[in-house]
This record gives C-alpha cells, sequence and structure tokens, in this order.
C-alpha cells in the first residue's frame, strides 16, 4: 500500500470534476475538520460541521403519558404529554411542541395511543388528531366499534407538515363509550417530531 502526501490537489487545466476513485471503489476519510463551509443545497446556512450547515434533525422531541388522561365523551380534547425523553431545543411544554425562532421548515411528527372506556363502560368509537395552532392539521385516524362495542383500543397515525417560527403542534383525541361516561388515554402514549432535512 502507498500513500501519497500532498498539500492541494488541483485539476490538471481549468476548472472541473476532480475524480477520487474509480466505481465500486471504497473512499474512507478520517476524522477531520473542515475550515470551509459544506455546501447546502436545500435549507441550512453552510458551516463547518453538519449541525452548523443544517444539516441535523433538529428541533427534535419525543414525550410520553407519564399517568393516565382522562377525558369527557364525545369532546375532543388535548392531551398533556408530561414525560419527556427528548426535547433539543427545550421547544416542548404545556402539552405541545412549539417551533423554535429561525426553525422554520418542513416537520415530521408521529403519534401512538391506547385509549379505554375506563372500568365501567366500553367503546363505542375512538379517535385523535394532529392540531396547529389550535386547529385541526389533518391526519387523524379512529375506529368504530358501535356494533361491537370493546374496553380498549390503539391508534397510530402520523404527518408531514411546513411550520414557522411560533406555530405549535397538538394531539387531540376523543372517545366515546356505552354510558356516555367517557374513558382515559393510558400512561405510555407518545408524541414525537422532529425537522426534516431539506424537505
Amino acid at each position: 500500500m502507498s500513500t501519497l502526501k500532498v498539500d492541494t490537489i488541483l485539476k490538471r487545466t481549468g476548472t472541473g470534476t476532480i475524480t477520487v476513485g474509480q466505481s465500486g471503489d471504497t473512499v474512507a476519510l478520517p476524522s477531520a475538520t473542515l475550515t470551509t463551509a459544506l455546501p447546502v443545497a436545500s435549507g441550512g446556512t453552510g458551516g463547518t460541521s453538519f449541525s452548523a450547515a443544517g444539516l441535523a434533525n433538529t428541533p427534535a422531541f419525543q414525550v410520553t403519558l407519564g399517568s393516565n388522561d382522562t377525558i369527557s365523551n364525545d369532546t375532543y380534547t388535548k392531551l398533556d404529554f408530561g414525560s419527556e425523553t427528548l426535547d433539543t431545543d427545550s421547544a416542548f411544554a404545556s402539552g405541545k411542541f412549539t417551533v423554535p425562532s429561525g426553525k422554520d421548515g418542513v416537520y415530521f411528527f408521529s403519534s401512538a395511543i391506547t385509549l379505554d372506556g375506563d372500568s365501567s363502560s366500553n367503546l363505542t368509537s375512538a379517535e385523535f388528531r394532529f392540531h396547529k395552532n389550535g386547529s385541526n392539521a389533518g391526519n387523524g385516524v379512529g375506529n368504530i366499534f358501535s356494533n361491537n362495542p370493546i374496553r380498549y383500543t390503539s391508534l397510530a397515525s402520523s404527518i408531514k407538515i411546513s411550520l414557522v417560527a411560533g406555530d405549535y403542534m397538538e394531539i387531540y383525541a376523543s372517545i366515546n363509550s356505552e354510558d356516555s361516561s367517557g374513558g382515559r388515554v393510558l400512561s405510555g402514549s407518545s408524541f414525537s417530531g422532529q425537522k426534516l432535512i431539506g424537505a
């Protein structure tokens, strides 16, 4: 194995493409410190690290319900996810994610929740949806069990959505129980999101 040591590599004449290796080769790059900005084709501002160049899926968060959340019958209710396992920009609080200043872009959110009719009644329907700035943002999901009531069900959905600083996202859920007594969203139900690179 030979070692080539140089200070500068330039194209022989003019400017253009410099090819390193050939098809099928693996080119190994050791850990290095960049001194010029990384080019960023879509999004980001350039920088000498992936994060500084905008090449990071942040802000990002992951939260869960630490305890059961009781909701009234046939009423869309905001879920107050209070147990954080990830919150890179301290952007999640009071049951909602708020886009920080300078973090406009396309975001991906997902949620998985389990609902039940408490101890007194079975469910006849259950659903949840994403809310943006207090209004239904779409991509909700639900099930109707009116002909075959059940004690509990699990639901999951996701959404990609363009947001600007100050926009906020929440999860709202609704259930109907046989005796109209309402029910619960069970602890461990989750809500997560992250900004997408280059979207």
